[in-house]
């Protein structure tokens, strides 16, 4: 219970600080969002009066604690430009973005937990030569460059689906998925070529160690040492991985959603950075670090979980 406390404290601590360098970033920069609405015919008077009016004259540590206060009252803000409420804005985008996020990741799952079993057992034989080959290449193919091939090469030439031809899940959750399919595996690929690797070598050096070579003596089959004993203790870095990919998938999401026409939050982000929208770009980008931080949280819980001498 300590641990959990203990982590849960660092876990809003590292949030608090999180919040700080992303409200002084998007106010630091170049750049000014009274300005940018009223555009070259704003007068100075204008410009100045709209700044007291957004509370932008304000001191900093003020506009901080305002929003911040907000933030944990659920209250995202109004966005400068569209003058609606943020939350609004955003409830139509972030079950899209989330949706292949967590398909990225199950396909990452589904692909290299087996991959990286096999490859480890069957260990310089020409299957794990010819598997670790392609799995390098694949690692060297940035995911927005596998996306465009993937567009080309089963969109355009094979058509098994209609690029920009995105189905809302309002409109069919069937379509919906199944658009979301090739989008997520050119995000999941690159990440499940890396947790293959790292499974691989994981399972090996576990299976080099003594306690392996007890279990052997004792009568256990090799199946057996390998999920039973082998296999826990190899997954402790891979699970590192994991948690890292995923918080990783959802930053990939917002270029992949570019590539592909997908109307997620990448859009709205990139216009609002544009238009020094900081409530908008703010939100969205919390929303991202507090993904992060819970995953990290997770992972630590699951650690614990794995091996009860984990104290730290």
């Amino acid at each position: 219970m300590r641990y959990v406390l203990k982590k849960v404290l660092m876990m809003a601590l590292t949030l608090v600080v999180v919040s700080v360098c992303v409200f002084l970033a998007f106010h630091i920069i170049p750049g000014d969002p009274a300005t940018r609405l009223l555009g070259t015919q704003g007068t100075p008077a204008q410009v100045e009066a709209l700044r007291e009016q957004m509370g932008l004259n304000d001191p900093l540590y003020q506009q901080y604690f305002r929003w911040f206060t907000s933030l944990l009252h659920g209250d995202l803000g109004t966005s400068y430009v569209y003058s609606q409420p943020v939350a609004s804005m955003l409830a139509s985008k972030i079950p899209i973005t989330f949706s292949l996020a967590m398909m990225s990741f199950v396909f990452m799952i589904l692909i290299s937990i087996p991959l990286g079993i096999y490859t480890a057992r069957h260990e310089n034989g020409m299957a794990d030569r010819i598997i670790m080959t392609v799995n390098q290449i694949i690692m060297a193919i940035p995911p927005f460059f596998s996306g465009i091939l993937i567009t080309y090469f089963f969109g355009m030439i094979l058509h098994l689906f209609t690029p920009g031809g995105f189905v809302s899940y309002d409109t069919s959750a069937g379509g919906f998925f199944a658009y979301l399919i090739f989008p997520a595996i050119a995000i999941a690929l690159p990440k499940a070529a890396m947790a293959t690797k790292l499974l691989r070598g994981s399972v090996v050096d576990e299976a080099a160690k003594d306690y392996t070579r007890t279990a052997y003596s004792r009568g256990n089959t090799v199946n057996g040492v390998l999920y039973r004993h082998v296999l826990k203790n190899a997954m402790i870095p891979v699970i590192t991985f994991i948690g890292m990919a995923l918080a990783d998938m959802v930053a990939g999401s917002i270029v992949i959603e570019q590539v592909f026409g997908i109307p997620g939050i990448s859009r709205i982000l990139l216009t609002s950075i544009s238009n020094r929208d900081y409530p908008v770009v703010e939100a969205i980008i919390m929303g991202i670090a507090m993904l992060v931080i819970l995953i990290n949280f997770l992972v630590d819980v699951i650690y614990r979980i794995i091996d009860p001498r984990i104290s730290d």
